[in-house]
């Protein structure tokens, strides 16, 4: 795909045993909390509804609470639920951590360092599934998760392109654009933006806007007000998925 939003070839697809219009997105936020798992869910909602398959994948989580079956993150838990068809927690997370903690500190506390290949090996599944495969960060996007390695690298290596998450509230127009600068210093295509109004009393919220699709080098995918308790639907409702995505 070579981090190109448009639908590769039939046949293309075929040799690498894919479906025929499979696609992958990444998603990431310009921090956390600001909404990237009600965007992810959202944008599976809004492609379901056009009819096509989709699945996604949380690969590290932190926060996680300890269940009969093993540790479980909550969004982790949604995308699953929301996924064309079951697939084991496994699949959806591979790295699952207690502690709601910076992931690496928290892989540090219990002796693991997280690897690509694990990550990288559980996509490859999912896209052999799907027609879409969508894939959410965790935290900002040059958070830490080892070693050498941090967020940025997971889209290089499964070779995806971005979708920016920007929570608006006071600060956003400093965080929004550093990320997409560091995005495409990384080689990678930031191919759209959706804002997630985080803060319904945020002063010249419309003035920010103004300012984010001015200044972001990509289209917005829409503007998502203010919900007490949104659900994949009422997102979707928001948003609107490229032209290539159906």
């Amino acid at each position: 795909m070579s981090g190109a939003i448009g639908i590769s070839s039939t046949s293309a697809q075929a040799k690498r045993g894919l479906p025929p219009h499979a696609q992958g997105l990444f998603v990431t936020g310009t921090d956390t909390e600001v909404g990237k798992t009600e965007v992810t869910l959202g944008l599976m909602a809004a492609l379901q509804r056009r009819g096509l398959s989709v699945l996604g994948m949380k690969p590290v989580a932190a926060g996680c609470v300890l269940t009969p079956d093993g540790l479980r993150n909550e969004d982790a838990l949604r995308i699953q639920a929301q996924g064309s068809k079951p697939l084991p927690y496994s699949a959806i997370n591979p790295y699952a951590f207690g502690p709601p903690i910076a992931p690496h500190v928290a892989a540090a506390q219990v002796g693991v360092e997280m690897q690509i290949e694990p990550i990288k090996t559980a996509y490859q599944h999912l896209i052999t599934q799907a027609d879409w495969v969508l894939v959410e960060g965790a935290g900002g996007w040059r958070v830490p998760l080892g070693p050498g390695l941090t967020l940025a690298d997971l889209p290089s290596a499964l070779d995806l392109p971005v979708v920016l998450v920007v929570g608006l509230r006071l600060g956003c127009l400093n965080h929004a654009l550093l990320s997409a600068e560091s995005i495409q210093a990384s080689g990678l295509q930031l191919t759209g933006w959706a804002a997630n109004r985080i803060d319904p009393a945020m002063a010249a919220a419309d003035d920010n806007l103004a300012t984010l699709r001015e200044r972001l080098p990509a289209p917005c995918l829409g503007v998502i007000p203010w919900l007490r308790t949104p659900t994949p639907i009422q997102v979707a409702d928001f948003l609107e998925p490229f032209p290539e995505m159906v």
